[in-house]
């Protein structure tokens, strides 16, 4: 089958992938647009993975203020090179990650980082929660792991439905992005400041 540079150019535009990694995954799905997309990222995330070991020391530090002064937001994203961190891409993901901060409060940037003491309580209130509901025995550690699991989708950072896309987790944005950088990318930090609170 032969693709066009119209059907590649377009897949890029949506994608953000090189031009040849555009036109063998057309040629893979037989020109079709949206599974190249997924095959594109199925790829991306792929690869991100294999990169999650590579230190990430350059990045940028954003601020956003939100709410007419009300909540702000100091956050440290981090990439693999200085070239990537000067670019429109990263610098649109920390602000926008940033905004999602003052948005959605989260307590921590990823699930290890959650207070232990805060895990136990949680786990606590749950564990009692089950037992007062009367659930067999059995099955109640797999529905005090899932609500475990949903506090986390709740509080936590990576874990959290990303606020412009909720089909999506702050934490697989920053995978599609890494994907189009080719690097590492990651939150090393965050600090949210509300008035009054």
């Amino acid at each position: 089958m032969t693709i066009s540079a119209r059907q590649v150019k377009e897949l890029r535009d949506r994608t953000g992938v090189g031009m040849m990694d555009c036109k063998k995954a057309l040629q893979e799905t037989g020109g079709d647009l949206e599974t190249a997309i997924d095959l594109l990222r199925s790829k991306g995330e792929a690869r991100a993975a294999k990169r999650a070991s590579r230190s990430a020391n350059e990045g940028t530090v954003v601020s956003y203020i939100h709410h007419g002064g009300r909540i702000g937001v100091l956050l440290e994203l981090n990439c693999e090179t200085d070239f990537v961190a000067n670019t429109a891409d990263f610098k649109g993901l920390a602000r926008d990650i940033a905004m999602h901060v003052a948005a959605a409060d989260p307590i921590a940037v990823s699930t290890d980082q959650v207070d232990p003491a805060l895990v136990a309580r949680e786990k606590a209130i749950f564990a009692d929660q089950v037992a007062r509901e009367g659930k067999p025995e059995h099955i109640r550690d797999r529905i005090i792991q899932g609500k475990l699991g949903k506090f986390f989708r709740e509080r936590v950072l990576l874990e959290q439905a990303y606020i412009r896309d909720t089909d999506r987790s702050v934490g697989q944005l920053i995978t599609s992005v890494s994907a189009r950088t080719g690097e590492k990318i990651r939150v090393a930090r965050f600090a949210r400041f509300q008035v009054g609170g």
